[in-house]
């Protein structure tokens, strides 16, 4: 799987003038970098075809810093390439191993959401998804971190989006009264279904909730990058921009 020529053309104006090594396009970048993504390969393993994997490490990893990617994700979505369905949103997580070799960086380094649970030196990737095809933003914590107050942070970041009204669709690890209430607030109508301890139950649309399916099937299609679906990168700079690669 490549880009081709005609899909470069939406977000070329978006990337950077190539500076150093001219001889390697952004074109051939984007393509080196989605090998790496879609093989879990290391830099260093870049088939000869894509040009010196160092220079092309090199752009990749000033891209990552500058956020050139984060910008380009929102420029899609901005400019409707992307075509997010606003009637509804789902919000769910999802847990990432960590190679051994994506531990071990200084903190001083930057930040690095990675945290042990049960299944060892895990990732979270939280979540808010469209549809099966469309995020809307994500998060990285650490594995432990509960799933709610995550997710609170996310539903925030859709103030004054314009989306009253909006269905937030989610599962018994967000029905807290404190979510609940957040996304309230927020003018949008929570679909949760209630704990089985639940002193006091509420109604909600079940059919809708069957969309829930949505945000899983997003994080499938997500994984099926094996740079994402096991974290190398000790970064989340880095990694992060993988994600926003593959989205």
């Amino acid at each position: 799987m490549e880009l081709t020529a005609q899909q470069f053309k939406t977000i070329e104006h978006l990337l950077p003038i190539p500076r150093g090594n001219v001889k390697i396009s952004n074109l051939q970048v984007l393509n080196a970098i989605l090998y790496v993504a879609e093989h879990g390969c290391k830099w260093r393993g870049l088939p000869k075809r894509f040009g010196r994997w160092h220079s092309i490490y090199m752009r990749a990893n000033r891209w990552a810093k500058q956020g050139v990617l984060d910008r380009v994700f929102l420029a899609l979505q901005e400019n409707d390439v992307i075509n997010i369905q606003v009637d509804h949103v789902s919000l769910d997580s999802t847990v990432v191993k960590v190679h051994p070799d994506g531990t071990g960086a200084f903190k001083k380094n930057g930040s690095q959401s990675i945290g042990k649970s049960r299944g060892g030196w895990t990732t979270k990737i939280h979540m808010v998804a469209a549809s099966h095809n469309s995020a809307v933003t994500f998060s990285l914590s650490p594995g432990q971190v509960g799933d709610a107050p995550e997710g609170r942070k996310l539903l925030k970041t859709l103030e004054n989006c314009g989306w009253e009204g909006t269905k937030v669709i989610m599962d018994k690890a967000y029905e807290g009264d404190e979510t609940r209430q957040l996304v309230f607030d927020l003018g949008m109508e929570p679909v949760v279904p209630p704990k089985s301890n639940r002193l006091s139950v509420w109604e909600y649309d079940r059919e809708i909730y069957k969309k829930r399916n949505e945000v899983e099937r997003l994080f499938r299609r997500l994984k099926g990058f094996r740079r994402i679906f096991s974290r190398f990168d000790k970064l989340d700079v880095i990694f992060k921009f993988f994600i926003h690669f593959a989205l």
